[in-house]
């Protein structure tokens, strides 16, 4: 699996969220963002080539759908991004956002709760 680009996952979060659609749908579900019909169907091509979608074929349109699931891309993102920049310790990634104050002592709570309850 390998990064998308923002523009391309700007598309696959349209289409995760639809779960299938036309090209059309797509950009219906992107109501903010500068993208023409054009660029959203070469966007879509680009990820069915990468593997990321797949389609289903109506005459000379398509109906696109995730062959990759959202949780699968956060969790290869979050790999990378933990490899990347906190030395693989998920510990040094909340020390990060702690430091930053991107996380309350509350939402470290309901973290530690999450953990101690998977035991």
């Amino acid at each position: 699996m390998e990064k998308l680009t923002p523009k391309e996952e700007e598309v696959m979060q349209a289409l995760w969220k639809l779960k299938e659609a036309f090209v059309k749908e797509i950009l219906a579900e992107m109501p903010n963002s500068k993208l023409h019909y054009n660029t959203v169907s070469t966007l879509v091509r680009k990820l069915e080539e990468k593997g990321f979608v797949n389609y289903e074929a109506f005459g000379k349109t398509h109906r696109y759908f995730p062959k990759v699931s959202k949780e699968s891309y956060s969790a290869y993102f979050m790999k990378n991004a933990t490899q990347k920049f906190f030395d693989s310790s998920y510990k040094n990634m909340v020390s990060f956002f702690a430091q930053e104050e991107k996380i309350s002592a509350k939402e470290l709570r309901e973290i530690l709760e999450i953990i101690e309850n998977k035991k």
